[in-house]
């Protein structure tokens, strides 16, 4: 190597003037990579947590009430649509179910409405249920379940391009009286 050669390597090295360019091309993408993860997140984390303030209300409005009927739940369903926004309705799924304990301490079904039938089916009634949390109600008492399924779609397809299910359940005994009735269902 020459004497030239050997000088130019050597002001090369020592010049520091492209460091921050360099460094900066390294980090951005990182930065930018973390920045749009924890944009995503934050929509995510809302989804979710409307999803649950939509079954929690669903439910609170039928146990407000002492009758309902399939025609006088679509403006409660309405309601919870509303709550999703500025989330598209659309993947939102609602069911409310009324359950009775009956005496041999089986939970059983006295009527269920769904909004979405072909995501979150009604369940028929006198079935059992099964999955009740222990203690929560008593022989004769009834209960008011809302259930919901929101269907999150990533805007950022190529980072989650599986779409993520939330599923909330709220149990909440009637107010007014002793069990909701439902004509009609």
């Amino acid at each position: 190597m020459t004497r030239r050669a050997s000088a130019f390597f050597a002001r090369l090295i020592a010049d520091r003037r492209g460091v921050s360019a360099v460094e900066f091309a390294l980090i951005a993408p990182v930065m930018i990579l973390i920045y749009f993860g924890l944009t995503e997140f934050s929509q995510a984390y809302m989804a979710q947590r409307r999803t649950g303030h939509t079954a929690a209300m669903v439910a609170d409005l039928v146990a407000q009430g002492d009758k309902t009927s399939p025609t006088a739940i679509q403006p409660v369903f309405a309601i919870g649509q509303m709550i999703m926004k500025p989330f598209s309705a659309d993947p939102l799924a609602i069911r409310v179910t009324s359950v009775t304990m009956g005496s041999n301490g089986q939970a059983t079904v006295d009527w269920s409405l769904s909004s979405k039938e072909t995501i979150l089916k009604s369940l028929g009634k006198d079935s059992p249920i099964a999955d009740l949390p222990p203690g929560l109600i008593a022989t004769g008492e009834s209960l008011i379940i809302g259930e919901t399924q929101y269907k999150y779609q990533s805007a950022i397809k190529d980072i989650l391009p599986k779409a993520i299910i939330f599923e909330r359940t709220y149990y909440l005994r009637p107010r007014t009286v002793n069990q909701v009735v439902c004509t009609g269902c």
